[in-house]
């Protein structure tokens, strides 16, 4: 290859390079102004979203919502702020209108206790609104909050097998039970910055007519109890479902529909196959081989356990001994003699 072609091919190189610099930093400048006015049109205030599909019926818990940072422009009055909306107050209160993953919560769409419409906005379809009385003890102590599930426990005295003891039973009757509402409230001292709270006295339960009829004479047998349950059973129990084909998701339906369908067969209550405790099963005093009562007990005997008491006979003439304890012959030779078998 001769000097001119190498020099040729030498500056063409160079060309090239430098107009392949020089596009890059001509894009670059382009693109940089685009990444600061998304930078700067996300730099808003926090607004409160939902973390996950919120359908009509939903009672807001600390892990359905969250502040988000929103762009400034697309803020809008109803959204709840950060810094101007306490989020505390809004836990309890019930979804008037679809809210979907990701979408800013209105404050329209939040229903809160006490106010008109709330127990109706937070009832499934077909379902019933159901109160009981409860108190501390059978109230889990008040640590029942609206949209947490309880198992109903119903305790009575059934009467013992043939005219025995009273005996003490308590069974479950329903299980994952929503709770709708109660009459608790908090008041926040501000000297000691500590949350006060009130034991409820009554909690109201969703669920179907047939149970709200259950509930009812359930109330008139024995006393009610909650027992509280956690997260993680309503989810394994309806992947059991799913799994045994007990419960099955639409065909053809979408993901929201899905999550819909989902979430209402996790709030529907469980009627039967609860399970049961008896006092025989806690107390030996309680089994249904359990001694009389002491009206019906026989009066004690104070004679020595291997005494030989007199049965009269008539005119007083005495009878032969009677043994109180078991007796064997004992052969020795050509002699035989009884002896006790429980003596010392």
């Amino acid at each position: 290859m001769d000097k001119k072609k190498l020099l040729l091919l030498l500056g063409a190189l160079i060309i090239a390079v430098g107009t392949a610099m020089a596009a890059r930093s001509l894009f670059a400048g382009a693109s940089a102004p685009k990444a600061e006015a998304a930078q700067e049109a996300s730099k808003g205030p926090k607004v409160l979203v939902a973390q996950r599909a919120l359908p009509v019926g939903t009672i807001i818990t600390a892990d359905s919502i969250a502040f988000q940072q929103w762009p400034k422009e697309m803020v809008q009055d109803a959204y709840f702020i950060d810094g101007e909306a306490d989020m505390n107050k809004l836990l309890g209160t019930v979804v008037r209108y679809p809210i979907t993953a990701g979408q800013p919560v209105t404050q329209g769409a939040l229903v809160a206790p006490g106010d008109r419409g709330f127990l109706a906005a937070a009832l499934g379809p077909g379902m019933r609104a159901v109160t009981i009385p409860v108190s501390a003890k059978t109230g889990v102590g008040g640590f029942v909050f609206p949209g947490d599930h309880v198992d109903l426990m119903l305790t009575q005295t059934v009467a013992g097998r043939d005219g025995g003891s009273p005996l003490k039973a308590t069974e479950t009757i329903l299980r994952n039970v929503r709770v709708l509402a109660t009459d608790q409230s908090t008041e926040t001292t501000v000297e000691e910055g500590k949350t006060v709270v009130r034991a409820f006295r009554t909690v109201t339960l969703e669920v179907t007519p047939k149970i709200a009829e259950k509930i009812a004479v359930a109330q008139t047998i024995g006393t009610l109890s909650l027992s509280l349950r956690s997260l993680a059973d309503n989810q394994s129990e309806l992947d059991q479902a799913i799994a045994s084909g007990t419960l099955k998701v639409p065909t053809g339906a979408s993901k929201e529909q899905e999550e819909k369908f989902l979430s209402q067969a996790m709030n529907r209550p469980i009627d039967g196959g609860g399970t049961f405790v008896t006092g025989g099963d806690v107390s030996r005093f309680q089994r249904r081989t359990a001694p009389p009562t002491e009206s019906t007990r026989p009066a004690p005997s104070y004679a020595p356990t291997y005494s030989t008491p007199m049965v009269s006979g008539s005119r007083g003439a005495a009878s032969a001994p009677v043994r109180s304890a078991p007796v064997v012959r004992v052969t020795r030779g050509k002699t035989t003699t009884e002896e006790s078998a429980g003596g010392n």
